[in-house]
């Protein structure tokens, strides 16, 4: 098993290098991996009315700000105040509640409004469509170059063994307008537009997911830009406008929380040949390094829906997310007693190491990249460190 080795060069004077994870063994690596199975088996069997609770509240408060922010804009005087409700209101049912609830954290509790397979969310993205290119693509194949398309979303190169292309220049420019209209990115995923643009794929092959697509399109436009607004009369226009802020606001956020969870420096990609018989330990191995936290308080971890615990989101994706921040200390101890590296830093330094890597990567390699070193007799998947 081979380990691509770690980025190591000298930028404007000052070295800047990204450690490689520790090899395991093949005996540590299950170890590892039934320490982790341990916990999730334990949290599961402790599921119950706390967190029945918890996601009720946070439904109950998220239609308070819905209906707080679309009440404020009868008042122009409080525009600003109900853009800023209806922001908060489509961030909680994004990320704490939809994202996580499409997850089946609480399928457990029997209750159709917060069923996995019955809920949708307040995104132009059908939950359907989500929940196969998310849950399954997405979680299954986690940094797996040429199997998971959230690496770079089929626009961005957001790892150095994407083969640059002069189309790439424009890296900082597709990141950009990828956050502003993020939503809407997302529905567009499953249609593999750069494979129809090469040739890869075929446009008929998207026909019956884009009546679907469709569907959601028309529904939230129809809420968001003509019912909504229409129902305050002469004030349409600002109705309109703050709808529209509000939807950018979420945009900006959930791009934000997402990149910094999954592009920051030192986290690892992987190979296809990599990966393959992988065991349950090594997959665990793999989200580890493939992930990245955001450090902050209770506020931050709500209304990122806790995947400012990234980490713990990857390891275990169908445990309520409530329950992220009391893990990750397990988590971490694991990872110390391991020696492997728990990625982790404050918003603004992962936010700023993934802007680096954007800017860096839309030019063509400076260096080859350092030739892969065995890590040991079957040690844990290679990883590809993507350094910013």
């Amino acid at each position: 098993m081979l380990f691509r080795s770690t980025e190591h060069r000298v930028e404007n004077g000052t070295e800047n290098r990204t450690d490689r994870p520790r090899p395991l063994t093949p005996e540590q690596i299950e170890a590892f991996g039934a320490e982790l199975d341990a916990i999730r088996q334990r949290i599961l069997a402790d599921l119950g009315e706390e967190d029945a609770a918890y996601i009720r509240k946070v439904v109950k408060a998220q239609r308070g700000f819905e209906v707080a922010g679309r009440a404020l804009f009868y008042l122009p005087p409080a525009w600003p105040l109900a853009v800023a409700a209806l922001s908060v209101s489509k961030i909680l049912d994004n990320m704490e509640i939809g994202h996580n609830v499409m997850h089946g954290q609480y399928d457990w509790m029997g209750d159709p409004g917060l069923n996995s397979r019955m809920y949708e969310w307040d995104n132009v993205c059908p939950s359907e469509q989500w929940k196969n290119s998310h849950n399954y693509i997405h979680h299954t194949y986690t940094n797996i170059l040429g199997k998971d398309r959230d690496l770079g979303y089929g626009v961005l190169r957001m790892d150095e063994d994407q083969k640059w292309h002069p189309y790439y220049l424009g890296n900082p420019v597709y990141a950009f307008l990828l956050m502003v209209f993020f939503e809407w990115g997302v529905a567009m995923h499953d249609l593999e537009v750069e494979n129809i643009v090469s040739g890869k794929r075929r446009l008929e092959e998207n026909k019956a997911m884009h009546a679907g697509i469709m569907r959601k399109v028309k529904r939230q436009a129809l809420k968001d830009y003509l019912l909504f607004p229409a129902l305050t009369g002469p004030l349409f226009p600002a109705t309109l406008a703050g709808n529209a802020v509000a939807n950018l606001v979420r945009n900006v956020w959930a791009f934000n929380i997402i990149f910094c969870g999954h592009f920051p420096a030192g986290v690892a990609t992987f190979s296809q040949e990599e990966c393959e018989d992988e065991t349950r330990g090594h997959w665990y191995y793999r989200q580890l390094l493939g992930s990245a936290n955001i450090s902050g308080g209770k506020l931050m971890h709500l209304m990122s829906g806790n995947l400012s615990h990234q980490i713990e989101h990857h390891l275990f994706p169908d445990i309520p997310a409530r329950r992220y921040p009391e893990i990750a200390v397990e988590v971490r101890a694991i990872c110390e007693k391991y020696g492997l590296t728990y990625n982790v830093g404050p918003l603004h330094r992962q936010l700023g190491s993934v802007a680096k890597k954007i800017l860096r990567l839309s030019l063509p390699d400076r260096r080859r990249r350092e030739t892969a070193a065995p890590v040991g007799a079957e040690s844990a998947r290679g990883a590809s460190v993507a350094a910013a």
